[in-house]
């Protein structure tokens, strides 16, 4: 996958280029002292004050559908590494064997799949997506620093597989929770138009970039514009 150590990145002044193996930025230290503290922070309060809601969503799972309630799989994270990635499952079980007899419904351009009307979703799982309650458990990632709570949406191993030499410059960066793509659209959007968005913030991270970006999340997520 030689797309993981590409020399394309999107460059800023703040940032230099590491010596390790895969292309990562390395950020100023202040920044990514408040980043960290901002991710260990807000995660931290947030996991405890959505107990109830994890306790209501993990319930509505389990009594609506069968299988596990927690989804896990491998995404790729900054550099190109493996991440473990849990959510709450929103799919029958089974559902990434069916994948490929479902290609004629693929929506979307690039190398990823969105359907509106993926019938593996289940009715409480399109609920979940809307609003993106799924996400919810992702919180464990950001308080471990596997994730942080603004960057890049992690993606599948077979969609950076695909990936052009452009498109990996957004694996500089730890992925987030939310982003540019995340409050401008989402799965309305096509793929180059989310690449575009992601090299953007690569370009212009930062703390007042990141708080512009949580606070415009909210009311993102409650109009669920894009989200299936």
């Amino acid at each position: 996958m030689a797309i993981l150590r590409s020399s394309y990145l999107v460059r800023s002044p703040e940032f230099s280029l590491s010596s390790e193996p895969s292309s990562i930025l390395r950020l100023p230290r202040g920044y990514a002292f408040a980043k960290r503290l901002l991710d260990v922070s807000v995660s931290g309060v947030l996991l405890l004050l959505l107990l109830p809601a994890f306790a209501l969503v993990a319930l509505a799972v389990r009594l609506t559908s069968r299988g596990p309630v927690l989804y896990r799989s491998v995404r790729i994270g900054r550099g190109g590494r493996p991440l473990r990635f849990l959510k709450f499952r929103t799919m029958v079980t089974g559902a990434e064997a069916q994948k490929a007899a479902l290609a004629a419904l693929n929506e979307k351009d690039g190398p990823i799949f969105k359907a509106k009307d993926d019938p593996r979703i289940t009715p409480v799982g399109r609920v979940l997506r809307r609003y993106s309650l799924d996400e919810l458990p992702q919180l464990l990632h950001v308080l471990t620093g596997e994730m942080s709570l603004v960057g890049p949406r992690p993606q599948l191993p077979c969609e950076v597989a695909r990936y052009r030499e452009r498109d990996g410059a957004r694996l500089a960066v730890k992925p987030g929770l939310t982003c540019f793509w995340q409050i401008r659209g989402r799965s309305d959007l096509s793929f180059d138009q989310w690449i575009d968005l992601d090299l953007e913030y690569v370009r212009d991270m930062g703390l007042l970039t990141d708080l512009r970006l949580l606070l415009a999340t909210p009311k993102a997520v409650l109009g669920g514009k894009g989200a299936y």
